[in-house]
C-alpha cells in the first residue's frame, strides 16, 4: 500500500540505450547530452513546486537527473536503493520483446527479478522516499513508475516520458481518486 501523500515523479532523461530501445534494468548507463537538456528543462516546471525533498534511484541515469535539479533548486538528495530498476538478468541490455510481456506476466528470465517481486520493492522505496518531506520529488525509472500506478490504480496510456515531471494527488477523502497532473 502506498502512503497517502502527494508527490512529484520524475524518470530520468534519455540515454542511447533509450534511443536504441534497449532494456537497461540494473545496467548503470549514464545520460547522453539529450538527457541531460531534457533534466534543465524540468527546472522551470519545478520552481514553483515547493519540493522540498529529493529521493532519488542509485542508478547514474537518475543520479545525473537529480543533480542536475537539485543544483538548480538548492535541495539535497536521498538515495533510496529500492528505487532503482528491476533487474532483467541475462535480458539486460536486450530490446524488448516476448520475454517482456511473460516477465510482467509471471515468467522470470534467468537471472532476472520476478516481476511481483519488482513492484513490491518499488512500493517500499515510494514509502520510503514518502517519509522523507513533505513535498517530495522522487526521481527514478520507468519500471519504478509501475509500482505507482500499480498502488494508485491509475495508469498512464504510454511509458512515463523522460523527464515529464508528473504531480500525484493523493486522494482528499475515503473513496476519491488519485489525480496526476504532467506539469
Amino acid at each position: 500500500m502506498l502512503e497517502h501523500r502527494s508527490f512529484y515523479y520524475l524518470r530520468h532523461g534519455q540515454t542511447e540505450w533509450n534511443l536504441s530501445g534497449r532494456a537497461h534494468g540494473q545496467q548503470d548507463v549514464e545520460l547522453n547530452a539529450t538527457g541531460r537538456a531534457q533534466a534543465a528543462s524540468a527546472i522551470p516546471k519545478l520552481l514553483q513546486t515547493g519540493i522540498t525533498a529529493i529521493c532519488v534511484s542509485p542508478l547514474k541515469r537518475a543520479l545525473e537527473t537529480a543533480s542536475i535539479i537539485s543544483a538548480a533548486l538548492q535541495i539535497p538528495t536521498l538515495v533510496v536503493d529500492d528505487l532503482k530498476e528491476a533487474c532483467w538478468g541475462e535480458c539486460e541490455g536486450a530490446r524488448k520483446g516476448a520475454w517482456f510481456e511473460q516477465w510482467k506476466a509471471g515468467v522470470t528470465p534467468v537471472g532476472a527479478e520476478p516481476f511481483d517481486e519488482f513492484i513490491g520493492r518499488g512500493l517500499r522505496g515510494l514509502n520510503t522516499a514518502l517519509e522523507s518531506g513533505e513535498r517530495v520529488l522522487i526521481v527514478a525509472h520507468g519500471g519504478t513508475y509501475w509500482a505507482v500506478e500499480s498502488a494508485t490504480g491509475v495508469r498512464l496510456e504510454e511509458d512515463a516520458p523522460n523527464c515529464t515531471p508528473i504531480y500525484h494527488s493523493a486522494p482528499s477523502q475515503k473513496g476519491s481518486r488519485w489525480i496526476l497532473n504532467a506539469l
